[in-house]
């Protein structure tokens, strides 16, 4: 690596010139205070994950990790900068001895747990997953997935928590670079190379604490998990290892034991205080990364300090196998509900608790220590050999896994296109309109599509890029059809999921259909609470543009279906209806008065109240969809469009209601005439929908006779 920069690597004459460390950098002995961080932090994680009403920041543990891998990644570089490209493959080859071992062996125990237990549902993005923590790539598709609307009421996957092992991995990567590159221009310009490292180490502090604080203003999901909004916590922890701790100065040990409290009581602060609402990470995340900087420059060891706590053997203990309780503590939460088949309750939290120590105790036995210090893993070709057949063992497991979830949705669309075509009178909506008397359900007969092929069932708009995401900036119409008559869609994904009948009805009825359609945001004429300003009034401008693009006689018919899923700016969910029907009846009147012809849909009953995703339960439940079902009042959801188009008195506006083709006898069903009705917990599968058309014809057509128009 250096052998094209020999002098400015301090490779002269066939020997080695390096500067002599900064202080700190010689300071490489235990620390009970970090271990004890360790053990502070794994302990918020778990608390949270297990208790999140208890400890609803616990999450900051996290941070807390960063802190501590960016200070002693640091002050081993500065002890022992990597010069030459064999010291830098050495260090590669440490940290793949130290983390990859126990990672992968908890990948494998996952991959093999999730074929056994979990829903078939759950088998696609788990092996993704499963590949991207493999590759440490994890938090990148996280971050994809956080601004996905649809994924909300995704079950979580047991890998999702190797996020952060990903961006410290990241971090690994670069960071030596920076590094050594401060070195060979500290050699190559005659400066204190100490100096300059941290000059380095506090530009990455800042460049990456601006970006996170303006990234998790504009779009809070993503920033949570990408490295660049993450960079500047490890480098905090680097800037300390780049310092002498406060106990090689002059600093009353007193004095240095309250700093060190001080920064605990940060981390604790942030740990009971924050929530899930806290905009994160930001600023916000500068109380429990500068808590946790403090402790490790304090370097107290006074038995006043906190260090007098962390020595306890337990402390100490759990601190050493904090990196195995990490990686098994997620995908026992995640995989013991499937087992036990249910919430997790106190006896379950227990039995996760018991089962992650002592699996941690056994990976830190067997699986770290043994690759860390067995003399036959300490080469170099065999350490990177063992990494890369760790990732392509994890990713042909995960490949394996896929191309059986593949093979299956071939055959399930194969018998979904048979079923389809066959004719059969109770096929969908139609058992219900007849009857279930007439049409009586066969509890045994297999769904179609089958529940791990219905998460997928949606509309053309989503393969066809017909939507408006965050931040809500492009303005996408899509079009179906050739038709005389001009129908266009409009609203948010509870009027894309009406598209596959409308397509239908277009092709019988020679229509052509023109969509507007937008992720969340709800055409209105009132702010909606989104989690950025930008959001907010990009949202209103969205509406603004929809309304002129389709008021007047531009088309024959305007059809609008919403389902309120962020609330009114400055309300509560409690509080938000009366505003949003305020919104929604200016918003409808100012369409209506243009002489825009209307036909609002009511959305349909919504299951998430109690059911985050039909195809998931149905899964979990074979032959036994009664446990999927709910009544009218227990899957109701406040739709203030429908109320307020209700209201308005215009022979240009229509409405129509199609609950009665979701429940019926005071119970709503997840499948209908051999049919899954909703691809997650709130949307209609393109299948079902289908099944609607015929009953969304007559209203329709009505809607557009002349004597309503005039």
């Amino acid at each position: 690596m250096c052998r094209s920069f020999r002098r400015a690597c301090g490779l002269e004459g066939g020997r080695t010139i390096r500067e002599n460390p900064p202080t700190a950098a010689k300071n490489s002995g235990f620390r009970p205070d970090i271990q004890g961080l360790r053990a502070l932090a794994v302990s918020l994680v778990v608390i949270y994950h297990l208790w999140p009403e208890r400890l609803t920041g616990g999450y900051v543990g996290v941070d807390v990790f960063f802190v501590i891998s960016g200070f002693l990644i640091t002050s081993h570089l500065i002890r022992k900068p990597p010069l030459t490209g064999r010291e830098m493959a050495q260090f590669y080859g440490r940290r793949i001895r130290r983390l990859l071992p126990a990672s992968f062996a908890v990948l494998a125990a996952t991959a093999v747990a999730t074929r056994l237990v979990s829903a078939p549902t759950q088998w696609e993005s788990i092996a993704k997953e499963i590949i991207a923590s493999a590759l440490y790539v994890q938090n990148w598709v996280l971050a994809g997935s956080s601004v996905d609307y649809l994924a909300e009421g995704n079950d979580p996957t047991p890998t999702q928590h190797f996020w952060s092992l990903a961006v410290e991995e990241q971090f690994y990567l670069v960071w030596p670079l920076v590094i050594m590159a401060a070195f060979w221009i500290a050699a190559k310009r005659r400066l204190r190379a100490g100096v300059l490292v941290r000059y380095a180490i506090a530009a990455v502090v800042v460049v990456s604490l601006v970006v996170s604080v303006l990234a998790t203003a504009a779009e809070p999901g993503a920033a949570y998990f990408i490295t660049p909004t993450r960079m500047w916590e490890l480098a905090i922890g680097g800037l300390v290892g780049s310092v002498a701790p406060l106990t090689a100065s002059r600093l009353n040990p007193s004095a240095n034991a309250v700093l060190a409290w001080v920064g605990i009581l940060a981390i604790v602060v942030a740990g009971v205080t924050y929530t899930e609402a806290t905009p994160f990470p930001g600023s916000a995340a500068l109380i429990p990364v500068l808590g946790t900087a403090l402790v490790i420059l304090a370097g107290s060891n006074s038995s006043l300090s906190p260090t007098g706590i962390f020595r306890w053997t337990p402390v100490q203990w759990l601190g050493g196998i904090s990196y195995s309780v990490y990686l098994w503590h997620w995908p026992l939460i995640v995989l013991l509900p499937y087992v036990s088949g249910g919430d997790l309750g106190w006896l379950d939290k227990a039995v996760i608790l018991v089962a992650t120590v002592v699996l941690a105790a056994l990976s830190k036995t067997f699986i770290e220590d043994k690759f860390r210090f067995t003399k036959s893993a300490q080469g170099l070709l065999p350490t990177f050999r063992f990494a890369a057949a760790g990732m392509i063992l994890m990713t042909v497991l995960g490949a394996a896994q896929l191309a059986e979830v593949n093979y299956r949705s071939q055959q399930a669309e194969q018998r979904l296109s048979a079923i389809e075509t066959s004719g059969d009178p109770c096929l969908g909506a139609a058992a219900i309109a007849k009857g279930f008397d007439v049409c009586e359900p066969d509890p045994t007969a297999e769904l179609v599509p089958e529940p791990e092929l219905a998460k997928d069932d949606r509309s053309d708009a989503y393969a066809d890029g017909c939507w408006s995401n965050a931040p809500f900036t492009e303005r996408p119409i899509c079009t179906y059809g050739s038709g005389e008559k001009k129908v266009a869609l409009v609203g948010n994904s509870h009027a894309g999921h009406w598209l596959p009948a409308l397509q239908k009805l277009a092709e019988r009825n020679d229509w052509t259909i023109s969509t507007f359609l937008v992720s969340r945001c709800n055409p209105t004429d009132v702010p909606l609470e989104f989690d950025t300003q930008e959001k907010t009034d990009n949202c209103l401008a969205y509406g603004d543009w929809v309304l002129e693009q389709t008021k007047g006689d531009k088309f024959d018919l305007v059809i609008t279906s919403e389902r309120q899923s962020v609330p009114v700016q400055g309300e509560t969910w409690e509080t938000t209806e009366a505003p949003a029907v305020a919104g929604y009846r200016s918003y409808l009147s100012a369409w209506t008065d243009s002489g825009t012809t209307l036909l609002v849909i009511k959305d349909p009953p919504y299951p998430g109240n109690e059911i985050s995703s039909i195809p998931d339960c149905l899964a979990e439940n074979e032959n036994r969809s009664a446990n999927c079902t709910g009544s009218p009042e227990e899957w109701h959801w406040p739709d203030p469009l429908h109320t307020a188009a209700e209201i308005l008195e215009s022979h240009r506006l229509s409405t129509v209601t199609m609950d009665r083709y979701f429940c019926a006898d005071d119970e709503c069903h997840p499948a209908i005439g051999g049919i899954v009705t909703y691809f997650d917990g709130s949307h209609i599968t393109a299948t079902y929908a289908k099944t609607l058309a015929p009953y969304l014809e007559k209203p329709i057509l009505e809607a557009m006779k002349p004597d309503v128009q005039s």
